[in-house]
């Protein structure tokens, strides 16, 4: 990988992992289109999607302070349970990153048919919730952990984490602004750890992952700098504009990848 396409693809994916279309699902289309093996792994997948986690880290970081500041008091309060339904969240994909890592891992050499049925799934899920009835109840323990399930099972590439997680949430009744804040916060232990254990397994070597140190580098700032435009400007959009906009487009992107991959 060249220094100028893995800064492409950390472009795409700053600016695809805050929209309801998914990231993953265009880095392997994007990869397609350029010409790029996906034998290195899930390698810079990881750590692109590590640096758009980091760019939501810093755009969130007054509201991860006040949350860490009610945890630190060491008392059952508003922040506290808010955690914790972070962490109910986390269960599913956690039991998914356990005992089926290296199955996912698979799935990634699949190819734009995958990719393009799950972006078709994605399509549907966000027009479902587009007919979801409008509530302002808040995301419960049972709401967080049916939402944590829609993450697991948006590992799948092609099938949208946000996308799933905020469409489950409005299907479930949940606030649309309220459910944009969990979707985006409840994502950041998840692919952080999943970085980490690549990190101390050796796997960000190039000699593992068959990429040179700089694409790897530059591909990073690329989507840490466009996670930040992205996650600014796109988290307002995702709660207020209408899904459907967005299940049109992936609709669009799915049959444009299936198309393309049978011919």
């Amino acid at each position: 990988m060249e220094s100028w396409e893995a800064f492409i693809l950390g472009i795409v994916q700053g600016l695809t992992e805050f929209l309801p279309v998914s990231s993953s699902g265009h880095l392997l289309l994007s990869k397609e289109i350029l010409g790029i093996d996906n034998n290195g792994g899930t390698t810079f997948e990881v750590l692109v999607h590590a640096a758009t986690v980091l760019s939501t880290l810093t755009v969130f970081r007054n509201d991860i302070v006040k949350l860490l500041a009610g945890l630190f008091r060491f008392k059952y309060n508003r922040e506290t349970e808010y955690i914790l339904k972070i962490a109910v969240s986390m269960i599913p994909v956690m039991i998914v990153g356990l005992f089926f890592k290296e199955k996912v891992e698979a799935l990634f050499g699949e190819g734009p048919v995958l990719v393009g049925s799950m972006l078709l799934l994605t399509a549907a899920l966000l027009l479902f919730s587009h007919f979801a009835r409008k509530s302002d109840k808040p995301v419960s323990y049972g709401n967080a952990f049916v939402i944590g399930i829609a993450q697991a099972c948006a590992v799948l590439p092609g099938l949208s984490r946000s996308g799933s997680t905020i469409s489950t949430g409005l299907l479930l009744g949940n606030d649309r602004n309220e459910i944009a804040r969990f979707s985006f916060l409840m994502v950041l232990v998840p692919i952080l750890g999943e970085a980490f254990l690549e990190l101390i397994d050796g796997k960000f070597s190039p000699a593992e992952s068959g990429i040179a140190v700089f694409p790897l580098i530059i591909g990073f700032l690329g989507a840490y700098i466009s996670g930040l435009f992205a996650c600014k400007l796109m988290i307002k959009l995702v709660s207020q504009v209408k899904l459907y906009w967005f299940a049109v487009y992936c609709a669009a992107v799915g049959i444009t990848a299936i198309v393309y991959s049978l011919i």
